[in-house]
């Protein structure tokens, strides 16, 4: 079942949708905050996972970002690492005051981008007593030193030189400078491009995962807040609440959770997906179905009270 519902984040309403069980008839649900990637919504790959998290018997909150999708937020599409972090503390909270959720139950699940929101949030929010990701990334170290870590120093400097005159401009009364998250040209570029830039563009601009809110575009000068954010650096104050990180054996992103994992303590897990790549877990149900599978578990565990939690997924 799908109720619409909204909540606020430092004074700007957050449109969400709350997913649960269709036969649940008891009490209080344990429930789990699904936050989309960047530049995406709350109806393409979060409501893939929160679908399938309610049919496994979880109440699954997802949420457009602040500045994103329904929500409030000026200028559209601004990129703010902290105000992502503080939307996902804002949904906790409004779990917190439901009737139909276990406030002592709540876990989170971040996919890509927000696979570095979701950990850098809770770390220092302890209701959040399980933590998850899918395809995890760290924004700031993407574009600190590109993906890969290819990308020279120079190129930094000279997007935070920018940032810098964006903010003056603005100042003046200039509009925000809106950045494509995919060039234009992609279907130019497809033929030499990565896997990642190919699946990115196969999913947000075709029929895929195409949605009509998800709009391609953030806001330049948000490069000199995500600059200065790193997903991982206190990831070891998670602990000893657990965390579970799913990526694809073939995702060129994977070196983000294998690197978080070495620096979390435990209890932590890297839970590999043969084959999959970074957005093939976004959509494609020979990864997703096991993905959900290890996180019905996994949540199934350690969101526990006097009641057993159910840990298979139908359908």
């Amino acid at each position: 079942m799908k109720t619409n519902t909204s909540f606020t984040s430092n004074n700007l309403a957050l449109a969400g949708t709350l997913f649960t069980p269709d036969d649940h008839t008891g009490g209080p649900l344990p429930a789990i905050v699904v936050s989309h990637p960047g530049g995406g919504v709350k109806e393409q790959t979060a409501s893939v996972y929160a679908e399938r998290l309610s049919r496994a018997g979880f109440a699954a909150l997802v949420f457009d970002a602040a500045h994103q999708g329904e929500s409030e937020g000026e200028p559209r599409g601004l990129e703010n690492p902290f105000q992502r972090a503080e939307d996902v503390k804002s949904a906790v909270s409004h779990l917190t005051t439901r009737d139909d959720i276990d406030p002592a139950r709540i876990g989170a699940l971040g996919i890509c981008a927000s696979g570095g929101y979701v950990p850098y949030a809770a770390q220092t929010d302890h209701r959040i007593k399980a933590v998850a990701t899918v395809s995890a990334v760290d924004m700031g170290g993407v574009f600190r030193d590109g993906l890969g870590r290819t990308q020279s120093p120079e190129v930094l400097t000279a997007m935070l030189d920018q940032a810098g005159a964006l903010r003056t401009a603005e100042a003046r009364g200039a509009a925000p400078r809106m950045e494509p998250w995919i060039p234009d040209n992609a279907e130019d570029l497809l033929e030499t491009a990565s896997t990642q830039f190919r699946e990115t563009w196969e999913y947000y601009c075709t029929p895929r995962g195409l949605h009509p809110r998800a709009n391609n575009g953030w806001v330049l000068r948000s490069i000199d807040q995500i600059a200065q954010y790193a997903s991982y650096a206190m990831i070891h104050l998670i602990s000893p609440r657990p965390l579970l990180m799913i990526v694809g054996s073939e995702a060129e992103t994977a070196y983000f959770s294998r690197e978080a994992i070495e620096q979390a303590a435990e209890p932590k897990e890297l839970f590999v997906i043969d084959g999959a790549t970074h957005i093939g877990l976004y959509d494609k149900d020979q990864y997703v179905t096991p993905a959900v599978a290890r996180l019905a578990g996994f949540f199934g565990e350690h969101l526990t009270s006097g009641e057993a939690v159910p840990t298979t997924v139908r359908g």
